[in-house]
């Protein structure tokens, strides 16, 4: 896991043109849970913005938007103590999704934005050079608030593109797709919504939304241009070539028919008698007994041995074949 932290700041190193903070040693990335490597990878490679306030900058904003300065629940932690926590009473999972007053949606934000304002100022305290211990747990602490913060915001918001969706008649227009483009709505205005303008989060978010779901139905429309009509699996797979086909074979059937009848090869008295023998041709075929002979049954009836029998049907099987290459295949 160390080797892909490394990598992947590797490559955004080369992609990028500003210096990036490298990865810890490998010693540090091992003493890691899993989850924290991963968000650590994130937090290397990802661009990371935020939007500013001007409270950010005075006393005390972390203790009032935080419940209390930036600290290791231990040395070997990579949390945050948590002793207050503003947004405590808010429903978890299965409980009835309250709507935020304008003051908790202030606070959400600004909690948000003030995280990813810690992310990038350690990004850029250690822009060039590898990350030691102190600064790596500070660092992922940070990711796991924002991270938290934004997954509450995102929670408490999820209705809106439900709502929105039921609103918006788009008729041939899948209204999963639709949810999933207003979730991904959802999440891009999350990061670009600034509090400080005094305007409520649904009221920049929903327009959004509406806007992913105009983008849904001009896609479907070109879609539709290009296919008009719904996918059949019957025509998946045309059976053009294969009906073709079987009827070149039926036509040669018949042109070989007619070779033999009026003998349009050329074919000898004893090569007509092997042929119409080997291959009982214009003999009925009787219920458990085979109307083909065998080489040596063959070669009993014309007095030769069965070797001889073979050359003679191979010589007048080559005729054959001339004749209707010449003929109906030629054509």
């Amino acid at each position: 896991m160390a080797t892909n932290v490394v990598s992947a700041v590797a490559t955004k190193e080369g992609a990028s043109l500003r210096p990036a903070a490298k990865p810890p040693s490998d010693a540090v990335i091992r003493s890691l849970a899993a989850d924290d490597q991963v968000l650590l990878t994130k937090l290397l490679t990802e661009p990371k913005d935020y939007v500013d306030h001007a409270d950010f900058s005075k006393r005390g904003t972390e203790g009032k938007l935080f419940g209390c300065d930036a600290k290791l629940v231990n040395p070997r932690a990579t949390r945050f103590c948590e002793k207050t926590d503003p947004m405590r009473d808010l429903p978890t999972g299965g409980a009835r999704v309250p709507t935020l007053s304008s003051e908790q949606e202030v606070l959400m934000f600004m909690r948000l934005n003030f995280a990813r304002m810690r992310i990038s100022e350690l990004l850029a305290k250690y822009a060039g050079k590898g990350l030691p211990a102190t600064g790596t747990r500070q660092l992922l602490a940070w990711g796991r608030r924002a991270l938290n913060t934004r997954g509450t915001i995102v929670r408490l918001n999820m209705p809106l593109v439900l709502a929105m969706a039921k609103r918006t008649r788009l008729t041939n227009i899948d209204f999963n797709e639709m949810i999933s483009e207003g979730n991904m709505a959802l999440l891009r205005s999350v990061e670009k919504f600034d509090c400080s303008r005094g305007f409520k989060f649904s009221t920049y978010s929903c327009r959004a939304i509406l806007k992913s779901f105009s983008r849904v139905a001009m896609r479907a429309s070109r879609y539709r241009g290009y296919f008009p009509t719904e996918f059949d699996p019957a025509m998946e797979r045309s059976d053009f070539q294969d009906r073709r086909r079987e009827g070149v074979v039926a036509d040669c059937v018949d042109e070989l028919k007619e070779i033999l009848l009026d003998n349009l090869a050329g074919l000898s008295e004893v090569e007509r008698t092997v042929i119409h023998e080997r291959f009982a041709i214009g003999k009925p075929v009787f219920e458990g007994q085979k109307a083909s002979k065998t080489l040596e049954q063959v070669g009993n009836i014309i007095g030769v041995t069965k070797e001889r029998v073979r050359q003679i049907q191979n010589n007048a099987l080559k005729k054959i074949r001339v004749a209707l290459e010449s003929g109906f295949l030629a054509a």
